[in-house]
């Protein structure tokens, strides 16, 4: 399989797994461990894309599954793909669908051919198979293109784990097929990659990866991971998936998570990640700090003229205080879910950048220490 994509590590923490990477893309490059603000309908909530680009992303994440539905292939098409289409110039990834549609559990049936599935906009029946992912995703022209894969839940039965990484497997084989005998969306090579599934049995995760890395990919995702199941089970795969996956390829942790899952995860060597969390929050009002979260609505903070965050630096925190923050809240004001997600973003882009720092500098654990004991008011 044609391979668009160069990846070298230029730093590794002596006393953690934590590794620094550059990955490069035909439409740039992207510094890892690096965070993937999500733009599931082709925009990053409430921001332009040159907001989103001003804060720090290197990379960002749309879906297919969405896009499909609404505005639909034709639309995207006439604009010559995703890119052109939502004004962001920079690499792209597209999630294959498979989440959200696994997600819809009374609203699709699952067999080896591929998931049907009901719109969650209109009850429309639609058929996914692994073949018409990687199509949607040659069209939409994104530089990651993902697997279609099965994801179970976090308390699934061991039975269905099982199947999920058969279906995984063959599903990932077809996907290449395809992939090798489609021609690339736009004028940027794509690069496809992989799922491992397996939940957090060892021997499925083994399993999972040792059948992948038998198909080759330039790079690896992590699936199946972040929900439900216990924090402590989630450590432990990823621990033994840095054992597992390939040193020479990125890593991809997918839906994962908090600020301080991001740092314990790239301490067991993963590079990218993507999360609703500092989007979402931003909009119920929660705010990420290095003490931890602040709810805007709480009621002590109607009268708090000090910033979200003292040594923050962004619109929000160099222009207003608390209390304005909150009053935009209480009487819905959009200005303040568009400061609220400008801080939480630049939040977690600037800690992926001390991230690298750290690295480079070799001292990851002890400040990873510092942060996570900070963060969470506990010593690591």
């Amino acid at each position: 399989m044609n391979n668009h994509l160069l990846f070298s590590i230029a730093a590794h923490d002596p006393d953690t797994a934590a590794r620094g990477g550059l990955i490069e893309l035909p439409r740039g490059v992207i510094e890892t461990p690096c965070f993937m603000p999500i733009a599931t309908h082709g925009a990053v909530k409430t921001l332009a894309p040159w907001e989103v680009r001003e804060l720090g992303a290197q990379i960002i994440l749309s879906n297919t599954y969405h896009l499909y539905l609404r505005p639909g292939m034709e639309l995207i098409n006439r604009y010559g793909g995703v890119h052109r289409f939502m004004g962001w110039e920079q690499p792209l990834l597209t999630d294959s669908g498979g989440y959200q549609v696994f997600s819809l559990a009374s609203m699709r049936k699952v067999n080896d051919d591929g998931v049907t599935f009901q719109s969650h906009l209109d009850g429309t029946t639609h058929h996914f198979t692994p073949e018409l992912v990687i199509d949607l995703q040659r069209q939409l022209g994104s530089d990651f293109v993902m697997a279609l894969d099965e994801c179970p839940p976090g308390d699934a039965p061991l039975r269905a784990i099982k199947e999920a990484v058969a279906r995984t497997t063959s599903w990932a084989r077809r996907c290449l097929d395809r992939f090798g005998t489609t021609e690339s969306g736009g004028d940027h090579p794509q690069t496809l990659c992989l799922v491992v599934q397996g939940g957090t049995d060892p021997h499925l995760r083994r399993q999972s990866v040792e059948e992948l890395l038998a198909l080759g990919a330039p790079a690896y995702a992590i699936g199946g991971l972040a929900v439900g199941e216990p924090r402590e089970a989630l450590f432990a795969t990823l621990e033994l998936l840095n054992e597992l996956l390939p040193v020479d390829k990125p890593r991809y942790l997918m839906g994962v998570g908090t600020p301080a899952d991001l740092v314990r995860a790239a301490a067991l060597g993963m590079d990218m990640f993507d999360c609703v969390l500092p989007t979402r929050n931003a909009r119920n009002g929660q705010l990420f700090t290095p003490n931890g979260t602040l709810n805007i609505r709480n009621a002590r903070y109607r009268s708090d003229l000090e910033p979200v965050q003292a040594d923050c630096g962004c619109p929000l925190c160099a222009n207003f205080g608390r209390a304005y923050l909150g009053h935009l809240f209480h009487t819905g004001e959009v200005l303040g879910l568009r400061l609220a997600t400008i801080h939480n973003l630049r939040f977690y882009l600037r800690l992926m950048a001390r991230m690298r720092q750290a690295i480079r500098e070799g001292c990851f654990r002890s400040w990873s220490g510092e942060f996570l004991q900070q963060y969470e008011g506990e010593a690591e």
